[in-house]
C-alpha cells in the first residue's frame, strides 16, 4: 500500500482539537480529584464514584452521538459546537464551593452535597466532552488517516494529553497550589471555548464520508451483536489490550498529584512532571514513523515488558532525580505501546462504521477500566493505612502500592497481544 500523506491543514486541525480537548479533560481526569480532595472531603470513595460515573456518561454519549454523526455523514458539527460548550460547562467548577452549597441548602450537609454536585456537572461536562472529542473527533481521525500514516498520527495524538500536562503544570498549577480555583476554571474553560471557535474555520470533513442510510437505534447496538464480533474478532481483541492497558494506568492515575505531593512530600512536582513529559513525548513522536515503517505489532510485546518495569521502578522512586527517570520510562512506554494499539483499532474499524464502533471503544478504554481501575487503586490506598494530619484532619495518602498494583493489572494484556501478533503473521503467510 502507497504511503499517504497527511495535509498540512488535517495536522493543524488534529493538533488544535487534540490539545484543547485534552486541556480540558485533563482538568477533568487530575484536576477534579484534587479540587474534590483539597476542597470538599478526603474521602477516595468520593473520587472513585466521580470517575465511575463519568465513565458510564462517556460510553452512553459516545454510543449515542458517534452512531448520530454517521447518521447525518457529518463530524465538524458536534465537533466545533462541542468544544465551545464543553469550555463552558468546564469554566462553570469555578462557582462550585462547600460554602456556596452551604448558602443554597442550609438543611443538607453541605461537604456530601458538594461531593454530589460536582459529580453531577462532572457527567454534563463529560456528555459535551464525549460529543466533541470522543465521538466526532475520534471518528474523524479515523476519516482523515489510512493503515499508512496511523503509526506518526497517533503518536502525535498521544502526546497531546502530556503536552496539555505540561501546559497546565508550567502556566496554571500554581493557581491550584494557591486555592485559586475560580481562576484555573475561568482560564481552562474559555481555552476550550477559543479551540471551538477556531475549528469553525479551519476544520474539513472528509468528502467521502456520506450519511449513513440504516436504523439509528439499530446502528446503536451493531457493535454489541454477537456477529458483529464475530466478523470483527480482532478488532475485539485489540480493544481488549487497550482495556487492560487503560485499566492499569487508572488504578494510579486519579491519585497520582495527591501521591507525589503527600507521601514523597514533593511540592515542586510540575518540575519532575515536566522532564517525565517533554522526554517522553519526543520519545514517542520520533519512534511513530518507525512505527509505521516496522510495523505497530513489532512494539507491542517489548513495550508491554518495558511498561511493566517502568511501574515497578516508580514503586522504589524516592526522589525527584530518581521519579524522573522512572517516571519518563513508564510513560514513554505507554505512549508508545497505546499508540500502536489505538492504531491497530483504527486499522480494523470498517471504515463505513466509524461512528458506530467509537462508542464500543468507550466501553473498552473509559468504561470498564474507570470504573474498575480507581477503585482498585481506593482499595490500595484504605489498606495502607497512610495519612498525614491538615489543620487538625486526618486524611488517608496513596502509597507506592498502586504501582505494583497497576503493574499486575497491565500483564494480563499479554494475551490479547500474543492474539494480536500470531493474527498479523497469519496474514503474512
Amino acid at each position: 500500500m502507497a504511503k499517504s500523506k497527511i495535509s498540512s491543514r488535517i495536522w493543524a486541525s488534529m493538533i488544535i482539537f487534540g490539545l484543547f480537548g485534552q486541556l480540558a479533560w485533563m482538568v477533568e481526569n487530575m484536576y477534579f480529584n484534587v479540587f474534590l480532595y483539597n476542597t470538599v472531603s478526603d474521602n477516595p470513595k468520593y473520587i472513585a464514584d466521580m470517575v465511575a460515573a463519568s465513565a458510564v456518561t462517556a460510553t452512553l454519549t459516545t454510543l449515542i452521538m458517534g452512531a448520530f454523526s454517521d447518521k447525518i455523514g457529518k463530524r465538524k458539527p458536534f465537533i466545533a459546537v462541542g468544544y465551545i460548550i464543553w469550555g463552558i460547562t468546564t469554566a462553570s467548577f469555578a462557582f462550585i464551593s462547600v460554602e456556596e452549597t452551604a448558602k443554597l441548602f442550609p438543611t443538607l450537609n453541605a461537604v456530601t452535597a458538594t461531593a454530589i454536585i460536582i459529580v453531577i456537572m462532572d457527567c454534563v461536562m463529560t456528555f459535551f466532552g464525549s460529543t466533541a472529542n470522543d465521538a466526532a473527533f475520534n471518528a474523524w481521525i479515523t476519516d482523515v488517516t489510512d493503515e499508512t500514516n496511523r503509526g506518526k498520527s497517533e503518536t502525535v495524538l498521544a502526546i497531546m494529553p502530556l503536552l496539555a500536562m505540561l501546559i497546565i503544570f508550567g502556566g496554571f498549577d500554581g493557581l491550584t497550589q494557591s486555592g485559586n480555583w475560580k481562576a484555573f476554571y475561568l482560564i481552562i474553560g474559555s481555552l476550550v471555548v477559543v479551540g471551538g471557535l477556531i475549528g469553525i474555520f479551519l476544520l474539513k470533513d472528509n468528502k467521502e464520508i456520506k450519511p449513513n442510510q440504516g436504523n439509528y437505534f439499530e446502528n446503536i447496538i451493531y457493535g454489541f451483536r454477537p456477529a458483529t464480533v464475530k466478523e470483527n474478532k480482532m478488532l475485539y481483541v485489540s480493544l481488549v489490550a487497550n482495556c487492560v492497558l487503560a485499566m492499569s494506568y487508572q488504578v494510579f492515575m486519579p491519585y497520582l498529584i495527591i501521591y507525589i505531593q503527600r507521601y514523597l512530600g514533593i511540592d515542586n512536582y510540575a518540575i519532575v512532571l515536566g522532564i517525565v513529559l517533554i522526554i517522553s513525548s519526543i520519545a514517542s513522536v520520533l519512534l511513530g514513523g518507525l512505527i509505521d515503517k516496522k510495523g505497530k505489532e513489532a512494539f507491542l510485546i517489548p513495550s508491554l515488558v518495558i511498561l511493566i518495569i517502568g511501574f515497578i521502578s516508580v514503586y522504589f522512586s524516592r526522589s525527584m532525580a530518581s521519579l524522573a527517570v522512572t517516571g519518563t520510562l513508564m510513560l514513554g512506554t505507554n505512549l508508545i505501546i497505546n499508540s500502536c494499539i489505538n492504531g491497530i483499532i483504527r486499522d480494523k474499524t470498517p471504515q463505513d462504521k466509524v461512528g458506530h464502533f467509537q462508542g464500543v471503544k468507550m466501553i473498552f478504554s473509559v468504561l470498564i477500566p474507570m470504573v474498575t481501575g480507581p477503585y482498585i487503586g481506593a482499595a490500595v490506598i484504605k489498606d495502607s493505612n497512610e495519612t498525614y494530619t491538615e489543620l487538625g484532619v486526618v486524611k488517608q495518602v496513596p502509597t507506592p502500592n498502586i504501582f505494583i498494583a497497576a503493574a499486575v493489572v497491565s500483564a494480563f494484556a499479554i494475551i490479547p497481544v500474543i492474539m494480536i501478533i500470531r493474527d498479523k503473521k497469519k496474514q503474512k503467510s
